[in-house]
């Protein structure tokens, strides 16, 4: 696309109701903008600038989009799919100083909070006053709740309390031409017109900028139960997922993660250690939480002898608050640890989770075809499998021709599993054109649709989600 470069006459405006830390000109600063936790891309924005109040916001795009200049929303920049990549320059607006937790109401079990607020920080503001917020992604030390909105975040305590969108109640948008609205309303139930809320979650940016949410919080679960269990065979692991559900247990976390996501993870943390046998294939880490130490002691002792059947060793119980802070930090931790193995490529796959094993043996069949090494973890109880694939040794030419072949062919496969090719980490830039594999053209067509009502310029966050024409 054609857009507008930026000139004084823009530079001048934004100075008007900008103070001068928060207009980043100098190219050295703009460029940790121009990235995130995506593989190697690199994107220059023009300019990159730093609101500190929804009007400043609303003022930035009603500029931007009379003058025809892009505006990439970006929050902690650790994003996986590229959703915040300026890739045709123009304006990086970053929400780092929107946030403020501006109320915790216990009252009503509700807090309003702004889109640059780190989510672990809003988790613990949130339990100090015995409030829970669930959605809890790898990265939550680091990532922002903007994020996490525009992606539709999950994390591993989302099999039983939900992702994102479960928790918003309500959210203040500013609109490409510099309006500002409310979606909902501070209500458990609203069946008031089109639910503008759950449309904005999930849009990457591309509809409009949050500027503040609204979200539900619950009690915090008084009790939890951490369980690591090893298994001879990673798809026998993933089997037994479906069984412990089946059995009418829902835990409030389920990882899974193959031999090598362990290996590479102690490899990459100093003060975790885990002694595990040779002929250990993949892990389980289960948890489960609730009021009531006896039930779910209970619980334990069911998915224990469940496990029996598929292969299992001996279960690693973490007895105190710091052997479960390690167990949790190896999980977390995981992500990091492969990337930093190689050049990777990672695929967020999910599908249902009594197919599990069957989408871990595609993966790893459609290495052998076209000459990749997989390393698979991810979040079992929801059938969300995270595939790295690591360049290692093939050649340039093979990851660049032929493993676009195979991740098209592994996108086909879950489709057919009846799973989708992201769960949590979004389109963006990198997964844009495999977006025909789950949408035929008249369903695609139905959300440019609605992309050029909010968008009619097309200058939020251009060049993501869709694929080319």
């Amino acid at each position: 696309m054609d857009y507008r470069r930026l000139d004084n006459e823009d530079l001048k405006h934004f100075a008007s109701f900008l103070k001068e830390s928060e207009i980043i000109t100098n190219p050295e600063e703009r460029e940790p903008y121009g990235h995130d936790e995506t593989e190697d891309y690199q994107f220059s924005p023009d300019l990159v600038l730093k609101p500190s109040s929804a009007e400043a916001v609303a003022n930035i795009l009603k500029h931007c989009n009379d003058r025809w200049i892009p505006v990439y929303t970006s929050g902690a920049r650790t994003g996986l799919s590229g959703g915040a990549l300026p890739v045709y320059g123009g304006v990086v607006l970053s929400t780092e100083k929107l946030n403020r937790i501006i109320e915790i109401d216990e009252r009503n079990l509700q807090a309003t909070v702004e889109p640059g607020v780190i989510n672990q920080v809003f988790h613990e503001a949130c339990k100090e006053k015995g409030l829970f917020y669930p959605p809890d992604p790898s990265s939550w030390g680091s990532c922002s709740l903007g994020g996490n909105l525009a992606l539709n975040a999950g994390g591993p305590k989302a099999v039983k309390y939900g992702v994102t969108n479960a928790y918003v109640l309500d959210l203040e948008v500013a609109l490409a031409d510099g309006a500002l609205i409310r979606t909902g309303a501070r209500v458990l139930k609203n069946s008031t017109g089109y639910n503008l809320t759950q449309l904005m979650v999930g849009s990457e940016g591309t509809l409009g900028i949050i500027t503040k949410a609204v979200f539900r919080l619950i009690p915090y679960p008084q009790q939890d139960r951490l369980m690591l269990i090893p298994f001879q065979s990673a798809e026998k692991a993933c089997e037994a997922v479906s069984a412990i559900f089946q059995a009418g247990i829902t835990p409030s976390a389920m990882e899974f993660m193959e031999r090598d996501a362990i290996d590479y993870t102690l490899q990459y943390v100093d003060d975790v250690s885990l002694p595990i046998g040779p002929e250990v294939q993949a892990h389980l880490l289960i948890e489960v939480d609730g009021n009531n130490a006896e039930v779910l002691m209970q619980d334990c002792m069911a998915i224990a002898d469940i496990v029996e059947g598929f292969e299992a060793g001996e279960v690693l119980f973490a007895e105190s608050a710091q052997e479960k802070a390690a167990l949790w930090k190896l999980r977390r931790k995981v992500g990091e640890a492969v990337k930093s193995h190689s050049i990777y490529k990672e695929e967020d796959t999910v599908v249902p989770r009594a197919e599990l094993a069957k989408l871990l043996r595609a993966v790893k069949e459609l290495g052998a075809k076209y000459g990749f090494h997989s390393v698979c973890y991810g979040h079992a109880g929801d059938g969300n499998l995270h595939v790295n694939i690591l360049k290692n040794e093939m050649s340039d030419q093979a990851w660049k021709e032929d493993l676009p072949k195979g991740i098209r062919e592994l996108f086909q496969k879950v489709k057919e599993l009846g799973g989708t090719i992201s769960g949590e980490h979004g389109i963006g830039y990198v997964q844009k054109d495999y977006m025909d594999v789950v949408f035929n053209e008249a369903e695609l067509q139905i959300q440019r649709s609605i992309k050029k009502i909010f968008d009619p310029q097309e200058i939020l966050n251009p060049g993501k989600l869709f694929p080319n024409k």
